[in-house]
């Protein structure tokens, strides 16, 4: 019976040891798991779609099928095995296949739109590292069959034009069936996908293509808008397509002169903001720009390549919008767009992802929390309740 006894005495802090460690074990898990998975659900859960325009007065069954829910973000960069370090890349993609997945679960997209720069390295990869790119974006971006993904070509994925190549523009439209000069219409409502980098206005064999399909579809949207008893023979054979106004997708913005005029807390720095941009290289040329708004005459233009946000208004009527990047190697406060569309009007809101450096916050006060509760542990912390029971009591002897 004494043998027993002293057995469990002897066992008491080896019992109470392995409780500590299980509890160490649990609070490190639950910080992981939070930072890792959870706070994007938290974050996300927060966003909204926004009500277009009689949206509020329908019913929910006729907002669904009239209003189309579209998600658009940009430049997801996926690093290449030229200058992706594996660490890096693991955390990157983690992060965005987390925030994308977990978007589609909260809001059920019925679209969603990547405005190019998919890739960091398309311009330069090999066959087989194309290969293995290719797969990693799948993986990360699946989505289910009530959700359709669109994807554009950008200046990373095919080159900028004194890069780019028809091996590399084929490539990309084998993957993602993209063409420039495509329409794409969901409910009454077109979109017009372009290939801005070909659209330097040299002449070059992708650029002749390029404008080619633009002008061909520009004349078949602006003979749809026509009034039905207005003559003119020269719509007389064109395929009539929806009335709707179209929106442009595309990676470049529209020519302006800089970020100066940008507002937002996702906007450009303020030391950069003023720095000039470069036409056929930061944004669009004015030609082309100028091109692309007297083809089309778009309600909305949505665009890239920046990485940082911005709201423009062109010829005073039309408004472009450049969506900041959706990778945390390029901002601290990624976003994406989420639209409310109809044939008629939209409604576009912001829906902000994780802050990274809160994410390092948490992790930071974690880790002294858990140093503490350690040190406590081992004695080589005295906990303030006992220091003071001590100090009380030496001041109760003196």
């Amino acid at each position: 019976m004494l043998s027993s006894s002293s057995t469990t005495v002897k066992n008491l802090p080896l019992k109470r040891r392995l409780c500590f460690l299980l509890k160490l074990v649990c609070f490190v898990s639950s910080v992981l798991i939070f930072c890792e998975f959870l706070i994007y659900y938290v974050v996300i859960f927060q966003c909204r779609w926004p009500d277009v325009k009689g949206g509020a007065h329908m019913s929910e069954k006729e907002s669904s099928a009239s209003v189309l829910k579209a998600i658009i973000l940009a430049d997801t960069h996926l690093l290449g095995e030229i200058k992706g370090h594996w660490l890096d890349k693991l955390r990157r993609e983690w992060q965005m296949e987390r925030s994308f997945q977990t978007a589609l679960w909260l809001l059920q997209p019925d679209i969603v739109f990547i405005l190019g720069d998919v890739f960091d390295e398309g311009k330069w990869s090999s066959p087989q590292a194309w290969a293995d790119d290719v797969r990693r974006f799948r993986k990360m971006f699946k989505h289910s069959v009530f959700t359709e993904l669109v994807v554009i070509a950008g200046n990373h994925d095919i080159g900028f034009h004194y890069e780019m190549t028809t091996y590399k523009v084929n490539r990309f439209e084998k993957v993602f069936n993209f063409t420039s000069g495509k329409l794409i219409t969901r409910k009454g409502i077109n979109f017009v996908l372009v290939n801005s980098v070909a659209m330097e206005g040299d002449g070059c064999a992708v650029c002749r293509t390029s404008e080619a399909k633009l002008v061909a579809l520009s004349h078949k949207l602006n003979c749809s808008q026509q009034k039905p008893n207005h003559s003119n023979k020269r719509c007389s054979d064109v395929e009539k397509l929806p009335a709707s106004e179209p929106i442009l997708l595309q990676h470049y913005p529209l020519y302006r002169k800089s970020d100066a005029e940008c507002t937002g807390e996702d906007s450009a720095p303020p030391e950069e903001k003023n720095i000039p941009f470069k036409e056929k290289y930061d944004v669009l040329s004015q030609e082309a720009s100028q091109k692309l708004l007297w083809w089309f005459q778009p309600r909305l233009i949505l665009s890239g390549h920046t990485h940082s946000a911005c709201e423009v208004l062109h010829a005073g009527k039309i408004p472009e919008i450049s969506v900041p990047s959706f990778s945390w190697r390029n901002r601290n406060n990624p976003s994406f767009i989420m639209g409310s569309i109809t044939p008629t009007d939209f409604s576009l809101q912001k829906c902000f992802l994780p802050f990274e450096s809160r994410v390092f916050t948490i992790y930071c006060a974690a880790g002294a929390l858990l140093v503490i509760l350690v040190l406590a542990h081992v004695q080589l912390l005295t906990p303030p309740f006992y220091f003071a029971q001590r100090l009380i009591s030496k001041h109760k002897a003196v």
